[in-house]
């Protein structure tokens, strides 16, 4: 009755065993007990153990073969109102599939008490139905509020988990936009423009202090939608631009449609600073950053490409990219995916995709 994903599968087997057994004990304890405390006469109930030890056996193996039709169904999987009724469709389907096995067996083995022979199958059937459905139901009550706590003690683990990686990835993006060297390109870039063209200069100034901001934000949300990313974007970009001047051409193909959907904080961020850093900057003529954003496949597909290869020191990128990974699993599981490759034209593309949400 544990959860059979949550634990090694060692472990699990030999506690859900553990459980089992110790359940169906319990159940023989009980009945020996009663057995005992009532002081039932043997010429009643001349074959009482051998059909009790019956009655365990079998609803061990009937409760083993319920629980792998709980788990082939994925009913755990379900929301909370269909995981109740298949709660109550199985239980009372299990429930009477061991009832005809018992009676069937008592009756032809003649271990039934004997009172009981004055009964016809139906009413000995609808008798003991009604315990074992009980027994049953303790079982399934018992499974069932054990995955679902444990499913929530998951669910509360991940989101720590996730709030401390996006603590970490605010940080250290922070460190990385405020890191001496970019600020000094930046304001260098800036004081060439001051005599040239103040006008150009004051803007961009603006746009520095927009992008710091945005740095500096407190706000702890962990998806923002595409829109307010792309404004830190093209902040960051602007002030590329005029460091690189003509050497950093972009490219815009972003679907009106898709504005509005939230994406992980920073994520589109990182992944042009990546591009930027190991692709335009290694480029002796620069080169073209293009963010394309649309629907595809009942999907959001966002596609970052830049002038560049894969090469060596790809690898020094783990940070943006692994933080990427990682978000990605602890937000949408399965159901994101990220990759990063060369193309054939001196490009290279990294690609996220996301669940289209409505």
């Amino acid at each position: 009755m544990l959860p059979d994903k949550n634990l090694p599968f060692r472990s699990q087997k030999f506690n859900y065993w553990l459980c089992q057994f110790g359940g169906w004990g319990v159940f023989i304890l009980i009945n020996t007990f009663y057995y005992h405390a009532l002081g039932l006469p043997a010429e009643l109930y001349p074959h009482y153990f051998i059909s009790m030890y019956f009655v365990a056996f079998t609803g061990l193996a009937v409760t083993h073969i319920m629980r792998s039709v709980i788990i082939g169904i994925n009913v755990l999987s379900f929301p909370l109102k269909r995981q109740i009724l298949w709660f109550i469709i199985i239980t009372i389907s299990f429930s009477l599939i061991s009832t005809s096995i018992t009676v069937s067996v008592d009756e032809a083995m003649g271990w039934e008490p004997v009172y009981y022979r004055t009964f016809s199958f139906g009413e000995k059937w609808l008798k003991d139905s009604l315990g074992t459905m009980l027994y049953f139901t303790i079982w399934n009550l018992l499974y069932f509020v054990y995955h679902y706590i444990s499913s929530l003690q998951k669910k509360l683990l991940t989101e720590a988990q996730l709030e401390t990686l996006v603590k970490e990835l605010e940080l250290k993006t922070i460190k990385a936009h405020m890191n001496p060297h970019f600020i000094f390109n930046a304001l260098n870039s800036i004081r060439a423009l001051v005599d040239e063209n103040p006008e150009k200069a004051r803007t961009a100034i603006t746009t520095l202090s927009q992008l710091l901001r945005n740095s500096l934000n407190s706000e702890k949300e962990d998806q923002v939608t595409l829109e307010q990313e792309l404004r830190m974007v093209e902040n960051y970009l602007a002030l590329e631009q005029i460091r690189f001047e003509d050497r950093l051409k972009v490219k815009m193909n972003i679907d009106e449609d898709t504005l509005g959907q939230k994406i992980p904080h920073m994520m589109l961020q990182t992944l042009v600073e990546n591009a930027i850093k190991h692709g335009i900057s290694k480029q002796v003529k620069g080169g073209e950053v293009e963010i394309t954003s649309d629907f595809v496949k009942n999907h959001h597909e966002i596609i970052v490409r830049n002038t560049g290869q894969l090469n060596g020191d790809n690898h020094k990128m783990e940070f943006g990219l692994s933080s990427t990974r990682n978000r990605l699993q602890l937000l949408f599981a399965q159901k994101a995916t990220f990759e990063i490759k060369e193309l054939n034209d001196n490009r290279v593309e990294a690609k996220v995709i996301l669940p289209v949400l409505l």
